[in-house]
């Protein structure tokens, strides 16, 4: 029997997505968990999977068409199979490509075609088209390495890399300016604008306190030097792999901290996803470890290796970025002392974790030198209490201080 593939809800804020390329054509063989199609929303591009095994009957929607979340993209079914024909409703084109006001717009099912999203004679995908226009490159004057020569995004990043810096003609050398700098504006994008609308909504509906804790670092730094001299390159385990099993063990101690807010119900987790804060050009992406108190340090530490270089690629998978229950945000590798950061809505906690250094420490009524590091927990004061947030903390500083705990 037909089954209909359907837009896919990524995030409790995502409304539409756009269908970017078809990875699959009509009358192609598909089975379930093969990508079927690529869609770009506000925070990034993902692959869509066939939730059924068949052939492709029907394309629903042209390449380039704003989707509304759950509306019918495609049709999977058996060779031969009769379907009628779906009517999709609320479905528009990108803007450079709506009709005329007078011109109803419909939808169309695709023919089998391999075109990318074109833009007069420049082939280059949507996502590809964005970051070229906010950092003023010339598509023309870059090779494209996609299907059919179709300028994709690493091209650009290839393109920037290769660039010779730029001086501003209003300067001589532009870290001692002899002239004031002329004012520049640049449109947000729509990643920059998602974050925008979400932590403006955490700031004033949501209120945050912040609890810090300081953890001695001395033993998980030894641990981790003996876990990597075993381990190849690519297995290597950071510390903030250490961190997320940490957390999400402590997470099952204080349930309270891995929930929701649901009217005037809080709805504890059954599960511990942790979701982990990744830089990807223009903007933030948290990506997540599912039942991260359950997996080895290496298990962790290959997810979140994995998620985060197609996150940065602009390739994540729908599950890589759904269903995170507790956030974290590492700015560790940046030499931070300390910081706090906004709680990710539906959420009700999210931990800050700052650099581990080596500083001087009195122990035992002596100076000396010894690993520390610091960490912020903001939290939802509906939802939990100051008193709370310091026992979670006093609890991740068991598992951090004693890793060996986190290893049995």
């Amino acid at each position: 029997m037909a089954e209909t593939i359907s837009m896919p809800k990524l995030g409790f804020d995502m409304a539409e997505g756009l269908l970017v390329r078809w990875v699959k054509q009509v009358g192609e063989n598909i089975n379930k968990g093969d990508v079927l199609a690529e869609i770009e929303t506000d925070k990034a591009t993902v692959e869509v999977e066939s939730s059924a095994s068949g052939v492709v009957l029907q394309l629903i929607v042209d390449q380039g068409t704003l989707v509304p979340v759950n509306a019918p993209i495609a049709i999977v079914g058996q060779v031969g199979e009769q379907v009628s024909s779906v009517e999709v409703s609320g479905v528009k084109p990108k803007e450079d490509e709506k009709p005329a006001p007078q011109t109803p717009p419909t939808v169309a099912p695709v023919q089998q075609t391999s075109s990318p999203v074109d833009s007069g004679s420049v082939k280059a995908s949507p996502l590809a088209k964005k970051i070229a226009r906010d950092q003023k490159v010339d598509l023309s004057n870059v090779q494209g390495t996609g299907p059919g020569g179709r300028i994709v995004r690493k091209d650009i990043e290839s393109a920037l890399s290769h660039q010779s810096p730029v001086t501003s003609p209003l300067v001589s050398d532009p870290i001692y300016p002899t002239t004031r700098l002329a004012d520049q504006t640049t449109t947000m994008t729509k990643l920059r604008q998602a974050i925008g609308r979400r932590l403006v909504e955490s700031k004033t509906t949501i209120p945050h306190f912040y609890v810090t804790h300081e953890f001695k670092m001395d033993a998980l730094m030894d641990a981790r030097r003996q876990i990597n001299s075993y381990v190849p390159d690519n297995e290597k385990v950071s510390v903030n792999d250490f961190i997320l099993k940490g957390a999400a063990l402590s997470l099952r101690q204080f349930p309270n901290l891995n929930a929701t807010l649901n009217g005037d119900k809080i709805v504890q987790f059954g599960h511990v996803n942790v979701g982990v804060a990744v830089t990807i050009p223009g903007g933030l992406m948290t990506v997540v470890v599912k039942d991260t108190d359950q997996k080895t340090l290496r298990q962790i530490s290959g997810e979140v290796k994995t998620m985060a270089g197609r996150a940065r690629e602009g390739k994540v998978k729908p599950d890589d970025i759904d269903g995170s229950t507790f956030s974290t945000s590492n700015l560790g590798m940046y030499d931070v002392e300390d910081f706090i950061a906004i709680i990710n809505p539906p959420e009700a906690a999210i931990l800050a974790i700052s650099s581990a250094r080596e500083v001087p420490v009195v122990e035992s009524g002596e100076l000396k030198v010894g690993w520390r590091m610091k960490a912020t927990i903001s939290v939802d004061h509906r939802v939990s209490d100051g008193a709370e947030a310091a026992q979670f903390m006093q609890a991740l500083a068991g598992f951090l201080e004693n890793p060996v705990r986190m290893l049995v």
